[in-house]
């Protein structure tokens, strides 16, 4: 491997994963480190950032690294993994595009890649696609669990609707204050009582809604709307 102009080691942890197991500052160091010196290159810099973010924007030390690079016309950023970089693949394919258009490449340890070939490239592409259809399956697989947890009536985080309370196991079950307002409310509109009418008769009862304050209209509205819990 050559690289006609600088070589730059990036680094990055996020400040919720300092000590997870191969991402840790110093094997980080190491491994790029071990790179360098079985493919003959010489560390120019070593770029250390500490970013709990994935996006590539709002990283100075990632912009600083990529201007001397645009500036050199050449040069090699070395990584430890791609997702150091970016777990998003349009960035990712920005990176690689930059790259291009300014003459330096990008080399990643543990995947084995580098963009200074037509394979790597080809190799990169792959990985990236691959990576975001994971992620799109896995969102996909919690979306159906969540729904099927729905449909059984469990709880799945947030606040109950009113008329519910959250029961043993992470169950709904109906709250009985509650269900005894909505009931009362439901009464007073069915004889003919506007939304705010309908407030004012459930305060005057002493009722209020789960977050205090009044009732307001909106607010008796979505008390009257039917919840489907375990449907």
């Amino acid at each position: 491997m050559t690289a006609p102009g600088p070589t730059i080691a990036y680094l990055r942890v996020s400040t919720d994963k300092q000590a997870d197991s191969g991402l840790s500052l110093d094997a980080q160091r190491r491994k790029v480190t071990l790179y360098a010196e079985l493919h003959g290159l010489e560390l120019a810099e070593v770029v250390v950032e500490t970013a709990s973010g994935g996006a590539v924007s709002g990283r100075p030390g990632l912009a600083g690294a990529l201007e001397r690079l645009r500036r050199a016309r050449g040069g090699l950023l070395l990584v430890v993994k791609l997702d150091r970089l970016t777990r998003s693949v349009r960035d990712l394919s920005d990176l690689v595009a930059l790259a291009d258009r300014q003459g330096w490449s990008l080399a990643s340890v543990e995947e084995r890649l580098d963009t200074s070939s037509a394979a790597g490239r080809l190799v990169l592409n792959v990985l990236a696609s691959t990576s975001q259809w994971e992620r799109e399956a896995i969102g996909e697989r919690t979306a159906a669990a969540m729904a099927q947890l729905r449909r059984a009536g469990r709880h799945t985080g947030g606040e109950p609707p009113y008329g519910w309370r959250v029961g043993a196991g992470g169950a709904l079950e109906p709250h009985p204050g509650e269900v005894a307002v909505m009931a009362t409310a439901r009464e007073l509109r069915a004889a003919g009582l506007s939304l705010r009418a309908v407030g004012e008769a459930l305060a005057a009862e002493g009722a209020a809604p789960r977050s205090g304050g009044h009732w307001h209209p909106q607010t008796v509205a979505r008390l009257l709307e039917p919840v489907a819990v375990g449907a």
